[in-house]
């Protein structure tokens, strides 16, 4: 896979509590395609952050049906990726790639 396909496999980081509490635990959350698989999901980490990624598991999380002003509507369907790094190794997800 070239640079360029890394991208569009990693959308971003998933920044919330629970994701900074498994970081102790050598773990990265990032969104991806609901396309993507777990062998493209590591080839794209261990390529655009020069890590070696150990694990990677994957969940997809349905959207939820709300009301948008009164009219029903559905959120996305999203997949989220959590990679287990190597010891030693570690991903800055407050600066940019």
């Amino acid at each position: 896979m070239t640079d360029i396909k890394h991208y569009d496999v990693i959308l971003g980081p998933v920044i919330t509590e629970k994701s900074t509490l498994v970081s102790e635990y050598n773990q990265i959350i990032f969104r991806v395609p609901l396309t993507a698989t777990k062998p493209e999901i590591k080839a794209a980490v261990e390529g655009l952050f020069d890590v070696k990624v150990e694990a990677v598991n994957t969940i997809r999380v349905k959207g939820k049906t709300k009301r948008f002003k009164g009219i029903m509507g559905r959120r996305n369907d999203i997949k989220k990726a959590m990679v287990r790094l190597a010891e030693g190794q570690s991903i800055d997800v407050t600066t940019g790639v």
